[in-house]
């Protein structure tokens, strides 16, 4: 039987409620919130697979609630906002959202972001490292260590909350150590969608995944920057 995955509408506009309804509901379960508060009880209460938050919310806005469930939530985000600026994507994605589309939208497209941010999730495959990842159920590297069975980064032994597209890409990366991976092949295989490639999408996710597992982010040691060409894992030199 197959799997029917849940999600998450937190909006206030009915009218948007009710046009996002009309076109996943044929293919999801859908619940709704109003308020960003409704929301934070009700991920306590069922398992969502993934979240459509607007960012201009009454009370909580829709940033704030992103950064407030990452401490132990990581289903993916698509946040959909009136606010275009690119600073305020930036910004969004940095709170730990997966994905960001501003209004107005086309229903279809918030379709096809909501199935590859599934298809991220839950089917992730690339060529460059699906055989690895079959083969070894985890991938170590100074003080990490990845177990890909169970999707969980342990730093020095403790755990580590990853986002979902903190994962993949990481996956990927250490998956490849020592190749050297271009932007736009790290969005291919982990956004799985290579016509709607973005370059500061992807920088604040390894900017983000840097923080949580570099000594220094602003010197890593495990994913290099290989200027004008994009970007390498490397297990750090033992003294």
């Amino acid at each position: 039987m197959e799997m029917t995955y849940s999600i998450l509408l937190i909006e206030d506009d009915h009218e948007i409620i009710e046009l996002l309804k009309i076109y996943l509901e044929p293919e999801y379960d859908v619940h709704e919130a109003a308020d960003a508060r409704i929301a934070l009880d009700m991920i306590e209460n069922y398992s969502y697979d993934l979240a459509v938050v607007d960012v201009m919310l009454p009370g909580i806005d829709g940033f704030q609630w992103v950064k407030t469930i990452r401490h132990s939530h990581y289903f993916p985000v698509l946040f959909l906002s009136a606010r275009s600026q690119e600073s305020d994507k930036i910004l969004g994605l940095s709170m730990g959202a997966d994905d960001y589309m501003t209004k107005p939208f086309n229903p279809l497209e918030v379709v096809a972001r909501v199935q590859a941010l599934l298809r991220r999730v839950h089917q992730f495959d690339t060529v460059a490292a699906s055989k690895k990842e079959a083969e070894e159920e985890r991938l170590e590297a100074g003080e990490l260590v990845l177990d890909t069975k169970s999707c969980t980064l342990y730093l020095a032994g403790q755990p580590v909350l990853l986002t979902s597209t903190e994962y993949k890409i990481l996956a990927l990366l250490m998956g490849n150590s020592g190749r050297v991976l271009t932007r736009k092949k790290i969005y291919e295989a982990v956004w799985d969608d290579a016509f709607a490639y973005d370059d500061n999408t992807i920088m604040v996710h390894l900017s983000n995944l840097r923080e949580k597992i570099e000594p220094h982010p602003k010197n890593p040691s495990y994913i290099k920057t290989i200027r004008g060409l994009g970007y390498k894992f490397e297990a750090p030199v033992q003294h």
